[in-house]
């Protein structure tokens, strides 16, 4: 059956299900509904935890061979698959043996980016309908952002000013994970204090001379050296690779956007305002890059944020993930 995110914490409470399929393109809220997944299966004593990363080249056997295996350590126990595209490939076949007979002593979680369309009319997916369970994560509509911003900050226990929330929504402009990581940040600096825009920024300070905000910002300004040097920053800093590709990955769309938005015969400002896109620097920047950046330069850009999330994730480890985000700094801050 299918179990939207809000309705999860309900259904792990009535019963645990053989299987999870968590599904989706925000990292942040498919992590989130694989962690209450994996609490309420520790609640219940899946104690022994395995964990499979696919690519193209995966053996799924080995998936078939540790959910059918006695476990060595406890009676009970976890096993995770996490997949590289939204198409499971041979993982199909896996996913069927599996709920044919589940075992009663495995609990199986996959997770992964969101399902191609073309995999909810095979055999696999109608099984797993009828026998597990399927998350599928939604992204924010941007509209809606402030209001989740609002809310995630309310259950931190933070207490935002309405100036310092939509001072936060125009920086973070969507970014889910980056907004979490931010809202950590201020819970250590304000404690139960109010959140006013003097807090806000001293936090921001605190934690970070730079951050990815600035990095895209200069990227696609075409200040190449400035920007290597705020990732660096980052880098040593030990900022989340992934927080940092979100960013990117966001101005990259904008600046995509924009271009076909002209060739539509739309303004700048008809595009920023209807995209929610609010920050002058931001504007700015965006704009710069798209008049200077080809179709070919973007698309390179876009597979080299494919090769940064794949290295970020652990599905690429010959590729260091910290020089594939400066190579990805160097397309965006080119000509």
């Amino acid at each position: 059956m299918k179990v939207n995110p809000p309705q999860l914490a309900d259904q792990l409470n009535k019963r645990l299900d053989p299987a999870y399929l968590v599904t989706g393109d925000e990292p942040l809220l498919v992590q989130e509904a694989c962690d209450q997944i994996r609490e309420a299966a520790l609640k219940q004593g899946y104690e022994e935890r395995t964990v499979f990363q696919t690519d193209n080249q995966f053996d799924w056997n080995q998936v078939t061979e540790e959910t059918q295996s006695l476990s060595l350590f406890s009676t009970l126990k976890r096993v995770e698959v996490r997949l590289h595209s939204g198409k499971p490939g041979k993982g199909r076949e896996a996913f069927e043996r599996y709920l044919e007979s589940p075992p009663e002593d495995v609990i199986l979680l996959v997770s992964g980016p969101r399902l191609d369309s073309g995999e909810f009319r095979k055999s696999w997916y109608k099984q797993w309908q009828q026998k597990a369970v399927h998350v599928p994560v939604w992204p924010v509509d941007p509209g809606d952002f402030p209001r989740w911003l609002e809310n995630r900050a309310r259950g931190m226990g933070l207490h935002l000013t309405r100036h310092a929330l939509q001072q936060l929504c125009e920086r973070l402009e969507g970014n889910l994970l980056a907004a979490h990581q931010e809202l950590e940040r201020l819970q250590l600096v304000a404690g139960d204090e109010p959140i006013d825009d003097a807090v806000m920024m001293a936090g921001v300070e605190d934690s970070s001379r730079y951050n990815a905000f600035e990095l895209s910002t200069e990227a696609l300004a075409g200040h190449r050296a400035h920007a290597l040097k705020i990732l660096r920053r980052l880098s040593e800093e030990g900022n989340s690779p992934l927080a940092i590709l979100g960013v990117l990955q966001r101005d990259l769309k904008h600046l995509v956007n924009l271009q076909q938005a002209w060739k539509s015969g739309r303004n700048s400002a008809e595009f920023f305002k209807a995209s929610f896109i609010r920050q002058r620097s931001l504007q700015k920047a965006v704009e710069q890059g798209a008049r200077r950046l080809s179709s070919r330069r973007c698309e390179v850009a876009r597979e080299q944020c494919r090769r940064v999330d794949r290295a970020a994730k652990g599905y690429d480890t010959s590729l260091p993930v910290w020089s594939a985000l400066a190579a990805l700094i160097e397309t965006l801050s080119g000509r």
